[in-house]
């Protein structure tokens, strides 16, 4: 049976080639997600464990100080800790934020981490922590050194003039040396600027203070040992750990990246593979109803059932095992692409990891997914009685209404839509998990609803298909509904690829419009001043060298938190009541906002309908500070419309003296700023210099804003119909397949075509419009399909997110479409140059 099977492959291996593809494909797609998610981690965990090797014990600080003393660890315990025995090197160390600004002014670096450090030379003024590759370490107060990263991205050498910005302003610096270091001291994709120690410690802690105690041990010390003669020593709020102990956490936490991009990527692969299963059952459908009579002479020389059954499943396997084996070494490559094209420029890079349980799982998803995707036509052919089979018709199995598949079809579809809209409009928490799963009952009804709807679809373009092309219309619509079984089947996998697709697009496209107006709707000022990213702490000291400016009109955001607002707890904002109206845009319900200028606070009307709060109103405030309770009483003079995820209209607007009285240091989330001229490149340089181009702050204009906020989206799209576009190629080979197969069954029935006069251009033609017929039914279908999940989901934010909308992106919809129709139109080149080719005199000979 074995050499049966493996004779059966070869002589059909033109007709497997496409099934092994698609199954190669998919665990192409599994393999590549699984070694791209154990080698980030890999590389990851590696990076962030750097450096812990060389340390025997970090010592650190626990808790707040008692009694108002110094924040940090004093010299005199690093001196301490210098003479315990065993010690080699104590070195301080103390760190903060600090962004180094490029020749353009902006900060480099794209992550989220500008950090600055102290260099710390022992014997012979080095730093073990630090490897210069150029020049040397910072030695005075007006130097700094840079890793070699920021250095080649600003274009700095040694001796340039730097500018720095720090939670105390911005400074110029000359660069003494560039370095590299490990991933403790330099996080992925960030920057890292090394000071003198007196300059660090006066820039991020207090001068003579150190944030940690990095304790290297003399050769032959234990570390566990050295760690109890650390803590022995050690004075009251101070705690100490090994590097072994520390390393194990940060490769906990640096791990979490690689499992959520890998799990993504899992989820896609699974898409793959489903869409896959339909080309693979289609196709071991037709070639077992090409070989029906083959295997009814194989019954009836003396072969039983389970023996025909096993070696068609035999067959299966070896297309499976061939297809894993090649999808395995090219998953391994698919990694290597996705690692370059999704993980950070500057994240953490190693070699590949193809791990035992990688190679276990993708062998075996590829050897079982054809076995079970062959099994039902194997089981409907081997019901055929060898008689019938051996007969002059070969049998046919349209689908038929109010067959028991139909049905159940049927019932699957109308749950599945009852469920969304159940989910959609009243689900309550739990409406989510209701539409995924009635998402999942709709998608399995409508695939086996296609058969169906595939005659009325293809009744509905005859006409334009005949008025076009009168006798090739006519038959491509009456070969594609020739077996509707076949046609569902094929439609099936692009609908499922473009189903998804549409309803990332109704979502992406929402959420894009939704972001954008709670970014910008409210921002009726020039500039947005806020920290950079990762950035220093504002304070409303901040904006004061804006006063210097010319026909500026200016306003910080002062948030102040702890308040208890008639026993609500609140955040205020504290605003400038003259500027305020210019700068945002309040649209105001009832009472003025001319009532800031008088004492009173303004309340969103979210804010104000929980609370049962009312304009005149006046309530009682109590801010907790130190455990002391600060008390007073404020009324409300106006009541405004608001997006409660907006980022910029506050919750509760007080005038900024308010705040003053009960917050004497509160935080700035960012500064509103108009100029007499607007924005322009002009205006920028000034509200730049007049800032001390600190390149810690982002003076950002509106389209800059947006940017920032929903840019991210637009990206997230695209990774995700890149991935996407992996189960659109494989309903495009399944369409390859279908039309190959269908030529195949033709021969005689074209060659008669050719021989009553039609060209080889015509029997072109004639493929290529059933392929159009194909793709257009499964890009209608999966369409439809998206836009109604992607509005099922959309209704679940309404409810949470004030002002989100549902938006169809009719563009992106259409080009989806037109990507489908162009698919289906290239995976019949192959089918239609076939048929074209078919020889006239053996197709119309006798069978």
């Amino acid at each position: 049976m074995f050499r049966t099977a493996l004779r059966n492959v070869f002589a059909h291996k033109a007709r497997l080639l496409m099934t092994a593809f698609a199954v190669m494909l998919g665990v192409t797609f599994v393999t590549g997600s699984l070694v791209f998610g154990d080698s980030l981690n890999r590389a990851a965990a590696a990076r962030a464990t750097d450096g812990y090797e060389r340390l025997a014990v970090s010592v650190f600080p626990e808790g707040s100080p008692a009694g108002g003393a110094p924040p940090g660890i004093d010299a005199a315990t690093v001196a301490t800790l210098a003479r315990v025995p065993g010690v080699a090197v104590a070195a301080g160390r103390v760190d903060g934020f600090a962004a180094v600004a490029g020749r353009d002014g902006r900060p480099i670096a794209g992550g989220t981490s500008h950090r600055g450090a102290n260099f710390a030379p022992g014997t012979g003024g080095i730093d073990p922590a630090y490897r210069f590759t150029r020049g040397a370490g910072p030695t005075g107060t007006d130097t700094i050194a840079l890793d070699e990263s920021t250095a080649a991205k600003g274009g700095y050498r040694v001796g340039d003039t730097v500018r720095v910005g720090t939670h105390q302003g911005a400074a110029s610096y000359t660069l003494s040396g560039v370095f590299r270091t490990d991933g403790t001291k330099l996080p992925s994709g960030g920057s890292l600027t090394l000071f003198h120690e007196a300059t660090a410690q006066r820039l991020f802690l207090e001068p003579g203070r150190y944030g940690t105690v990095e304790v290297t041990a003399a050769p032959g010390t234990d570390a566990a040992r050295l760690l109890s003669r650390v803590e022995a020593v050690l004075p009251p709020n101070t705690g100490a750990a090994t590097g072994a102990q520390l390393a194990r956490i940060q490769e906990n936490l640096a791990t979490g990246d690689g499992d959520t991009m890998s799990q993504i990527l899992l989820g896609f692969a699974a898409v793959a593979l489903f869409v896959a299963t339909f080309l693979i059952s289609n196709t071991f459908t037709m070639l077992v109803a090409r070989r029906t009579r083959e295997l009814a002479l194989m019954r009836a020389v003396g072969a039983s059932r389970a023996q025909v059954r096993r070696i068609l499943l035999t067959e299966s396997l070896l297309v499976g095992a061939l297809a894993s084996a090649a999808g395995l070494a090219a998953g391994t490559g698919v990694a290597a692409l996705l690692r370059t094209l999704y993980a950070p420029a500057d994240g953490p890079s190693g070699p590949l990891v193809l791990a035992p349980g990688t190679v276990v799982t993708s062998l075996l998803v590829g050897t079982a997914l054809p076995t079970i995707a062959a099994w039902l036509p194997i089981r409907r052919a081997m019901a055929i009685a060898p008689v019938a089979a051996l007969g002059a018709a070969e049998p046919q199995a349209p689908a038929r209404t109010g067959s028991p598949r139909t049905g159940l079809s049927a019932a699957l579809l109308l749950t599945g839509t009852a469920g969304c809209l159940y989910g959609a409009l009243g689900a309550g928490k739990d409406a989510r998990i209701v539409i995924g799963l009635g998402a999942a009952l709709t998608l399995s009804g409508a695939i086996g609803f296609i058969p169906l709807l595939s005659r009325p679809f293809v009744a509905l373009l005859r006409p334009l298909l005949t008025r076009l092309h009168p006798v090739h219309g006519d038959l491509a619509a009456r070969n594609t509904v020739r077996d509707p079984r076949r046609t569902g089947a094929t439609a099936a996998a692009l609908a499922i690829a473009l189903a998804l697709a549409s309803g990332l697009s109704v979502l992406g496209a929402s959420a894009a419009q939704y972001l954008d107006r709670a970014t910008t709707h409210d921002f009726t000022a020039d500039y947005l001043i806020k920290p950079a990213e990762g950035g220093m702490r504002m304070t409303p000291a901040t904006a004061e060298p804006l006063k210097k400016l010319s026909g500026a009109r200016f306003s910080p955001l002062n948030q102040s938190t702890g308040y208890q607002l008639a026993g609500v707890p609140s955040v205020l904002t504290g605003v400038d009541p003259a500027t305020i109206g210019r700068l945002l845009r309040y649209d105001v319900t009832e009472g003025s906002l001319d009532s800031l200028a008088q004492g009173r606070i303004a309340v969103a009307d979210f804010k104000a309908e929980k609370a049962g709060w009312r304009v005149g109103q006046t309530l009682p405030l109590r801010r907790e500070d130190g455990g002391q309770g600060q008390v007073g009483n404020v009324t409300i003079g106006a009541v405004y419309r608001a997006d409660e995820q907006s980022n910029l209209l506050p919750s509760i607007t007080a005038p900024d003296a308010l705040v003053a009285r009960y917050d004497p240091d509160p935080s700035t989330a960012g500064i509103l700023l108009a100029t007499d001229a607007g924005p322009g490149p002009a205006a920028l340089g000034a509200v730049s210099r007049a800032l001390g181009d600190n390149p810690a702050l982002a003076v950002l204009d509106e389209s800059a804003i947006r940017e920032q906020e929903s840019g991210s989206i637009g990206d997230q799209l695209n990774i995700f119909y890149a991935l996407l576009s992996m189960a659109m190629v494989i309903a495009a080979l399944g369409i390859t397949n279908t039309l190959a197969m269908s030529v195949l069954e033709r021969r005689k029935e074209i060659g008669t075509l050719r021989a009553l006069g039609m060209d080889r251009a015509g029997v072109t033609r004639m493929i290529r419009l059933e392929a159009l017929l194909l793709g257009g039914l499964g890009a209608a279908l999966g369409t439809v399909l998206g836009v109604f999940l992607g509005w099922a989901l959309g209704r679940t934010l309404q409810e949470s997110v004030v002002g989100y909308a549902l938006v169809i992106p009719w563009g992106r919809l259409a080009l989806g479409a037109l990507i489908a129709l162009a698919g289906a139109l290239l995976a019949s080149l192959w089918p239609a140059r076939r048929a074209a080719r078919v020889d006239i005199s053996a197709a119309t000979a006798a069978q």
